[in-house]
């Protein structure tokens, strides 16, 4: 028997909660009791993104919502300013240029953060900028952007203000309304603690002027579809929706109300911080700067002569845990560990343990439980 532990940054471990609320039998999606199920989704979403705005559920993975963010703002030909410092700043970028718009490309290498200034520069150039596309929390590279300062600098600016933070809502704060953020992206299977399958978003009334003048062609993912839809006497989705995904987003979303946004913050930081001083205790190096380290995922430099595919095979082979290996051009040079949604302290200790013995076992020098020792200390200091 060999007991498995999900060590990604998404998908994320699952509560038993909400596994078995998505177990009940199936109901159907235009009747009352979904409606009051699917009411209740809506308004504890608000909560977590920290909003008044309007909120949306998609059947998709977070591209599905990135898409959707991109169809319903924008026209063709429409300047966007899109910030590229990841593999998700990437896909941002070919989304915006696959829908005909004018890309203004703000690219740096995947271990610097997204500097504001540059974006400050380019909307004072051109008022005719529609947007402004940022990645807050890099899944690849666990680099977290300062969307609190870019939203600062858009929020006089015509531009709406687009930001996925598919991996940063509920690991990093996220506070959409106080900091002018008009579009919030995130998925089911990171923070919210659900198998993949959901995209949400939120809209900014300043998005929603943008959204009227928008001539790309959207259909299942139209905005307008969605607002119509919830708007009835009875609020439903426009189409078919994954009814016991819904479900199981409502139990999530009822647990962590009871656990506290703020304390899922402190959590979450607490979990990366003792990872962080794990992997360092082992002579490994980090892979995100100081200044732009989150809560969700800690990137780590594989070390010389070690294989970085080799390590991440062996930790899911040999003793159950699954990380994650570098995307594109990073692969076989960093591993990721998540600590997003779903973990505790001991699926922690635990990891660390196990790449004590994967590093051992691939004739890397390393000191058997100075890494566990490491994180128990800051678990224990806190």
């Amino acid at each position: 028997m060999k007991k498995r532990y999900l060590m990604t940054p998404g998908p994320t471990p699952v509560p038993p909660e909400v596994l078995l609320s998505q177990a009940k039998p199936m109901i159907h999606h235009r009747t009352p009791e979904y409606t009051e199920i699917f009411v209740s989704v809506i308004e504890d979403l608000k909560h977590i993104f920290q909003t008044e705005n309007d909120c949306f559920v998609f059947a998709s993975s977070g591209t599905g919502a990135m898409e959707a963010a991109v169809a319903n703002l924008f026209s063709p030909k429409d300047k966007v300013i899109v910030t590229n410092n990841g593999k998700f700043g990437d896909r941002l970028v070919n989304i915006a240029q696959i829908y005909g718009l004018e890309v203004k490309e703000l690219k740096y290498e995947w271990d610097q953060v997204v500097n504001p200034q540059d974006i400050k520069g380019l909307l004072d150039q051109d008022k005719d900028i529609k947007g402004v596309l940022v990645v807050q929390s890099e899944t690849s590279t666990g680099i977290l952007n300062d969307v609190k300062a870019i939203g600062e600098l858009v929020r006089d600016h015509p531009a709406v203000f687009v930001v996925d933070s598919i991996t940063g809502l509920g690991a990093v704060e996220v506070k959409t309304d106080e900091w002018h953020l008009d579009v919030v992206m995130s998925g089911s299977q990171k923070g919210l603690m659900l198998p993949p399958g959901l995209a949400c978003l939120s809209v900014s009334d300043k998005a929603w002027q943008k959204a009227k003048g928008s001539t790309l062609p959207k259909f299942y993912f139209s905005l307008e579809k969605a607002k119509k839809a919830f708007d009835k006497a009875s609020p439903q989705n426009p189409f078919t929706p994954p009814v016991s995904l819904i479900v199981g987003l409502g139990e999530a979303l009822k647990m962590m109300r009871q656990e506290g946004l703020d304390h899922i913050i402190r959590r979450h930081a607490l979990l990366a911080e003792a990872t962080r001083a794990g992997v360092e205790a082992l002579g490994l190096e980090l892979f995100a700067p100081p200044e732009g380290r989150g809560n969700a995922v800690t990137p780590v430099n594989v070390p010389d002569g070690v294989d970085g595919k080799r390590l991440v095979k062996i930790m899911s082979d040999e003793h159950g845990i699954t990380i994650a290996g570098g995307q594109d051009h990073l692969k076989g040079k960093i591993f990721r560990v998540g600590h997003l949604g779903y973990v505790d302290k001991f699926d922690i200790i635990t990891t660390l343990s196990g790449l004590e013995m994967t590093l051992a076992e691939l004739g890397h020098p390393v000191g058997l439980g100075k890494g566990v020792a490491a994180a128990q200390k800051v678990f224990l200091d806190t």
